[in-house]
C-alpha cells in the first residue's frame, strides 16, 4: 500500500498563505466588472476537484493526503467558493490517488472500476443539478484497458462528459506508453479533452524523506509529458522511429496541472529546442516544441511570476488556463496571485476564460 502522507502538505501551506493574503477578497478583475455593472462570474476553472460520498469515505478511511479538506465537501460549498472568486463554471475531476488507494492494482481492480462509475454518476448529477456551474472530466479505471474503454463510452455517450481526468501515471505506466494506446486511440477518435493531475508513482513514494507534493508530483507531470513527446523505436541502423504519442494523439486536447509541473526546469532536456531563435518562430509541425505549444497548462499552485512568465515564453500565454485546485485553493486566491505575475489585462482575461473556451465552447 502507498504510504500515508503527513497532515500538513506543501499544498496546504501554499494555499494557506494565499488565503491569508487575500482575506476572502475578490480580485480587482471581478471588482472592475462589478463597477461596470456586470456582476456575473466569468472564470472557467479547469482544475477543480470533487468527490462522491463513497469516494470521500474511502479517502477519509485511509487518510490520504488532503483528506481533511474533503470531510465536509458539498457541491454547495464549492459553488460558494466559486462565487466569491468570480468563477462561472468549474470542470470537476478526481484528485490523486484517483480510484486506486495502493499499488496492488489486481487486488483493487473491481473496487476501482465500481468507484469510477460511482464518481462519474455523482459528477453528472452535479452537472444536472447546478446547470452551468459544473462540467465533468470523467474518471477512468486505468491501467485497466477494457474497463476504461467501457467507461469512456458510458461517460461520453450517456453522461455527456466534457472530457476525462487522468493521473500522470498508473503504477509503472506513464501516459505516452504503448500499453495505454487503445484508450488514447479512442480518446483521439473522439477529439477528447484529457485533463491530467499528478501523483507519485509506485517507484517514488516519499523519496528523500519528502512529501510527494513538494517535488515528486511536479516531476511526474514532466515525466508524463516527456513520455508523450518521445518517438519510439531506435536509430543508428535500427528500425525506423514511430511517431511520438503526442503526434499519434493529435486530436486530443491535453491540459497539464500546475503549469506543467517541472517542465520549465527541464525544458532543454525534454523539449530541446528552446533557444531564443527557436522560440521566436513557428515550430516545425509535430516537433516537441509544436506539441508543447498546443498543450494547455493550468495555474493551480503556480500563479507566480516565475512559472507564469516562463510558461508564457515556452508555450505562449494563449495556452494558460485558469485552475484553482479546489478544495485546496480558491479562485479568489489564484486570481489575486495572477495580478502580480506581469501579465497584461488582455492576457489575464484570456486566462480567466477565453483560452478555455477554445476547447470548451459550450460554456461561452
Amino acid at each position: 500500500m502507498r504510504a500515508k502522507k503527513g497532515p500538513l502538505s506543501r499544498r496546504h501551506f501554499f494555499y494557506g498563505l494565499a488565503g491569508a493574503a487575500v482575506s476572502g477578497a475578490v480580485t480587482r478583475e471581478v471588482l472592475s466588472a462589478q463597477n461596470a455593472g456586470d456582476t456575473s462570474p466569468r472564470r472557467i476553472d479547469v482544475h477543480h476537484h470533487f468527490g462522491s460520498p463513497r469516494w470521500i469515505k474511502r479517502v477519509v478511511e485511509v487518510k490520504r493526503q488532503g483528506w481533511e479538506r474533503f470531510r465536509d465537501y458539498t457541491p454547495e460549498r464549492a459553488i460558494e467558493s466559486m462565487d466569491q472568486g468570480g468563477t462561472q463554471t468549474a470542470l470537476i475531476s478526481c484528485t490523486e490517488p484517483g480510484v486506486w488507494f495502493g499499488d496492488d492494482f489486481p487486488k483493487e481492480r473491481q473496487e476501482a472500476i465500481s468507484l469510477s462509475r460511482d464518481m462519474n454518476e455523482y459528477g453528472a448529477r452535479m452537472v444536472r443539478d447546478h446547470k452551468g456551474r459544473f462540467g465533468l472530466f470523467a474518471v477512468l479505471p486505468l491501467p485497466d484497458i477494457d474497463a476504461s474503454l467501457k467507461e469512456i463510452e458510458y461517460a461520453f455517450d450517456t453522461l455527456k462528459a466534457d472530457g476525462v481526468g487522468l493521473l500522470t501515471s498508473y503504477g509503472d505506466v506513464w501516459l505516452g506508453e504503448k500499453r495505454l494506446q487503445p484508450v488514447f486511440d479512442e480518446l483521439n477518435r473522439r477529439s477528447a479533452i484529457v485533463y491530467t493531475h499528478p501523483t507519485d508513482a509506485a517507484c517514488c513514494h516519499q523519496l528523500a524523506n519528502a512529501n510527494p507534493a513538494t517535488l515528486e508530483w511536479f516531476v511526474d507531470t514532466a515525466r508524463s509529458i516527456n513520455s508523450l513527446l518521445n518517438e519510439t523505436g531506435t536509430t543508428m541502423g535500427g528500425p525506423a522511429k514511430e511517431p511520438s504519442a503526442a503526434t499519434r494523439y493529435g486530436n486530443i486536447k491535453f491540459i497539464w496541472s500546475h503549469a506543467g509541473g517541472a517542465l520549465l526546469g527541464v525544458a532543454s532536456r525534454v523539449v530541446g529546442t528552446v533557444s531564443a531563435a527557436d522560440l521566436s518562430g513557428a515550430p516545425k509541425p509535430n516537433s516537441k516544441l509544436y506539441h508543447i505549444r498546443r498543450f494547455y497548462y493550468d495555474t493551480a499552485g503556480s500563479a507566480n511570476p516565475i512559472a507564469m512568465q516562463g510558461l508564457k515564453t515556452l508555450a505562449g500565454a494563449s495556452q494558460i488556463v485558469f485552475g484553482t485546485d479546489v478544495p485546496y485553493g480558491t479562485s479568489a486566491q489564484i486570481g489575486q496571485a495572477l495580478e502580480s505575475c506581469g501579465l497584461s489585462r488582455e492576457e489575464l482575461r484570456a486566462i480567466d476564460r477565453q483560452n478555455a473556451l477554445r476547447i470548451l465552447p459550450k460554456y461561452s
